[in-house]
C-alpha cells in the first residue's frame, strides 16, 4: 500500500521551504550590546554588519539605568529583550524606525517639531 500525503502535509512542506527562503535572506543576528559611551544598542549580524539605535530613544527604555540597558539579550532570531524591564523590540521594527507605539511615536515627532 503506497503511502499517502494528504494536503496538510504538502502546505507545511511549502510553509517550511518559503520560511527557509526567508530566512536565508535576511541577516542573522549573532549578538547585541549595550554600549554605554554612545548611549546606544548595537546588533552585531553574521554577515559583519552592525546597527545601531539609541536605547533612551526607545519607549520605556528612556529613564533606564546604564545597568539594565547592560542587560539586553538576544530573543531569537528576531528581537532584543529587557528581562528585568520587561520590555521587547523586534530589529526589524527597530531598523524601520519604530521605537514605540504609535502614540509614543507621535509625539516624538511632534516634540521634534518644536511643537
Amino acid at each position: 500500500m503506497a503511502d499517502l500525503i494528504d494536503d496538510d502535509d504538502l502546505e507545511l512542506e511549502a510553509a517550511l521551504r518559503r520560511g527557509a527562503l526567508e530566512r536565508a535572506q535576511r541577516p542573522t543576528p549573532v549578538d547585541v550590546r549595550y554600549e554605554r559611551a554612545s548611549g546606544a544598542i548595537i546588533v552585531s549580524f553574521a554577515d559583519g554588519a552592525d546597527f545601531a539605535v539609541p536605547a533612551r530613544a526607545l519607549e520605556e527604555l528612556e529613564n533606564a539605568s546604564d545597568e539594565d540597558l547592560a542587560e539586553v539579550a538576544l530573543l531569537g532570531e528576531t528581537g532584543l529583550h529587557w528581562e528585568r524591564l520587561d520590555v521587547d523590540f523586534s530589529i526589524a521594527g527597530l531598523m524601520q524606525g519604530v521605537f514605540g507605539t504609535a502614540r509614543f511615536m507621535a509625539a516624538r515627532r511632534a516634540v521634534g517639531k518644536g511643537s
